[in-house]
């Protein structure tokens, strides 16, 4: 795992801002009871690098972001929308913790934005209040209360990509047929865009009821009812015409990364067992899932960059390189 000393200092600050009643530096305090979604504190982690909380007037409470800056602020950048996995960055399975993706946007001229909330929320608009997880609206903070707000604090350009992995590789497509003209390009990792079919539910309920111990329900109804199908990519994936779509995915079968070092461990061994098994297992299915919403996109004749990779597990080291691998069509989009 790649951590470092800015990310554990990053992960750690998020919570303490998150909940702080004082005036963090540099930015005044806003007051929430205003009801309107904006920054209320910011904290540098050198000159690259923010932890920046914006209120959230859907959900009432402020949100930690991780954002990356450009090197050069004296002309406006784009804005690039990270999202993390299922832990929504509030663990360490995060972009921040897992990956050295700070310092491939050193160059670039580009702010990326990544929340740290979120877990086990699927990044939408939930119909209930969850017991566990409470209130979760985040479609509506990602597509509606968040954009103006970075726009207007970046001076950014006015231009947005998103991306996501996983958990968030469903709703990156989601957030895309929401707000068609939000994105202009949306980009989905070992995602699975299949939500009302047998297969998507189980799989969308392993995460939310299995991991996260809420009620999917809560999220959007009746198993297999309206509410489902209302958020399913691929049932939707007409919508997606205008915006330029990345799908990838690698097989479930051990890769490159699947393999250890002499001298290695117990637990280490014992770690790369359970992704082989585990990793192997969900990737396989995000592989069937994005496989489908690549058909259905050529049905309706809508273009989209499809990459399935013949081995890899559901782990960072390959969303990584996907990242890098994508990111040019992404930055040509953005232009």
């Amino acid at each position: 795992m790649k951590f470092t000393r800015s990310a554990r200092g990053l992960v750690a600050a998020a919570a303490a801002i998150a909940i702080s009643v004082g005036t963090p530096v540099g930015v005044a305090a806003a007051d929430p009871a205003t009801g309107e979604s904006r920054v209320t504190g910011s904290s540098t982690y050198g000159p690259q690098r923010e932890l920046v909380t914006v209120y959230s007037a859907s959900m009432g409470r402020n949100i930690p972001l991780d954002v990356l800056r450009p090197a050069d602020r004296s002309k406006p950048a784009p804005v690039f929308y990270l999202l993390n996995g299922a832990g929504g960055g509030e663990d360490s399975a995060s972009w921040a913790n897992r990956t050295n993706y700070a310092e491939f946007f050193a160059g670039k001229h580009v702010n990326v934005v990544t929340p740290m909330k979120g877990a086990f929320s699927y990044y939408t608009d939930w119909q209930r209040a969850d017991p566990v997880l409470g209130v979760q609206k985040w479609q509506t903070f990602l597509t509606k209360e968040l954009p103006p707000v970075m726009d207007a604090y970046l001076k950014s350009n006015g231009k947005n990509a998103v991306a996501g992995i996983s958990m968030a590789g469903t709703t990156v497509l989601n957030l895309a047929i929401a707000a068609p003209k939000l994105y202009t390009m949306a980009a989905s990792y070992s995602g699975c865009a299949r939500t009302s079919d047998p297969l998507g539910e189980r799989y969308i309920r392993t995460v939310i009821e299995d991991r996260g111990k809420a009620d999917a329900r809560n999220m959007w109804g009746a198993y297999g009812g309206p509410g489902w199908r209302k958020n399913d990519p691929y049932l939707n994936a007409g919508k997606l015409r205008g915006t330029q779509i990345y799908l990838s995915s690698n097989s479930g079968l051990p890769g490159e990364d699947e393999s250890l070092e002499p001298g290695s461990s117990a637990g280490e061994g014992i770690a790369l067992t359970d992704r082989v098994i585990l990793g192997g297992g969900i990737e396989a299915v995000t592989n069937v899932c994005t496989q489908q919403m690549a058909e259905k996109l050529r049905s309706l004749n809508i273009p989209a960059t499809v990459v399935i990779r013949p081995t890899g597990t559901h782990s960072w080291g390959y969303w990584e390189r996907e990242l890098h691998a994508s990111w040019p069509a992404i930055a040509r989009s953005l232009k």
